[in-house]
């Protein structure tokens, strides 16, 4: 089972891989693209626009990010420890940035 974080957005997000990897990298990661669309990814890849699955590795485990209609979800295993909690966390406020996102919080 997988925990999700949400992104919403008005309008699909076209989004900018070199600053992703710039604003993560200001925050201590170092993410890998692993996959595209479900199939892998070459060293220096850059998605394209029409992606719709994105496998980002980073050292703790891998964050999946996937289109939900105008939204993206950062998915990461239900087993996820801290760190990759983190970069889950990460991911989402850097994607969010990018497009004026919004991130709901959870119930309480």
């Amino acid at each position: 089972m997988g925990i999700e974080r949400r992104v919403e957005f008005a309008a699909a997000l076209t989004l900018d891989w070199p600053r992703l990897v710039a604003d993560l990298a200001g925050r201590g990661l170092s993410p890998s693209l692993r996959m595209i669309d479900d199939l892998p990814a070459f060293p220096g890849e850059v998605p394209p626009p029409e992606w719709r699955e994105l496998r980002l590795g980073f050292a703790a485990g891998m964050v999946t990010v996937r289109r939900v209609g105008t939204d993206l979800a950062c998915v990461v295993w239900g087993t996820a420890d801290a760190g990759l909690t983190a970069a889950q966390v990460a991911v989402a406020d850097s994607l969010a940035g990018q497009g004026a996102g919004g991130i709901p919080r959870p119930p309480r």
